[in-house]
């Protein structure tokens, strides 16, 4: 599929907010490509389930994965509609009035039915694509599953041509009697940026001393940017 823009459907439209509403496909990969957990949601008998997950996205098909033994999995493997969800917070908003304080952020919401990869070939590559998003460098880098550790994996496809991507940038939006000269001032307003690090690799007690840290490991780049 090209970088072309989002299709809305009904439920993909964004009906508040829409000035922070984003078309362009390329905003929903990058979106997708900062997080490194989504939700998952659907129903499963009779009610509503959300289940946090790692993922991966290889063109436009994000993949999610987790147990085989999982009855909320399975349900969704079935061929439910399913939703995903990945939010990047990006900073508090302080506004001068308590109605006002908001959040910047970005989200990125799909929409379909998952479909589960069973084909061996198709299943490493998806786990591939996961652990590298998840883990950049470790599929080359660690083993390779073993057989019973895939049958107890079960991996979902998603296509993403039903989503919807909102985002929010820039300071506080304030009422008009809160900006006269005569109440300007009297509180704070503006943005609390969050930033993100990753602290120092914390070795398995488990691991030989003289085991080096992997340049895959020292050398990732910040997360969300």
């Amino acid at each position: 599929m090209t970088q072309q823009e989002l299709s809305p459907t009904p439920r993909s439209t964004i009906q508040r907010g829409k000035n922070r509403a984003v078309t362009d496909r390329a905003a929903l990969h990058a979106v997708l490509d900062a997080g490194l957990i989504c939700h998952l949601a659907f129903v499963a008998h009779d009610a509503p389930v959300v289940v946090p997950t790692g993922y991966g996205r290889d063109g436009d098909t994000l993949y999610v994965h987790g147990s085989t033994g999982a009855a909320s999995l399975r349900s969704a493997a079935a061929g439910a509609e399913v939703c995903v969800n990945v939010t990047l917070l990006d900073g508090v908003v302080y506004s001068r009035a308590v109605f006002h304080h908001s959040v910047n952020y970005r989200s990125a919401t799909v929409h379909g039915r998952a479909r589960q990869v069973t084909d061996r070939d198709a299943k490493l590559a998806a786990l591939a694509v996961i652990t590298d998003h998840i883990a950049p460098g470790s599929w080359d880098y660690a083993r390779d599953p073993s057989k019973q550790e895939l049958a107890k994996t079960a991996v979902l496809a998603l296509d993403l041509a039903e989503a919807a991507v909102k985002i929010r940038t820039g300071p506080p939006g304030e009422e008009p009697d809160d900006l006269a000269p005569e109440r300007n001032g009297r509180a704070w307003a503006g943005v609390l940026p969050l930033h993100r690090s990753w602290g120092e690799p914390q070795p398995c007690p488990e691991l030989p001393a003289g085991v080096a840290v992997p340049p895959h490991v020292t050398a990732r780049p910040a997360p969300y940017l």
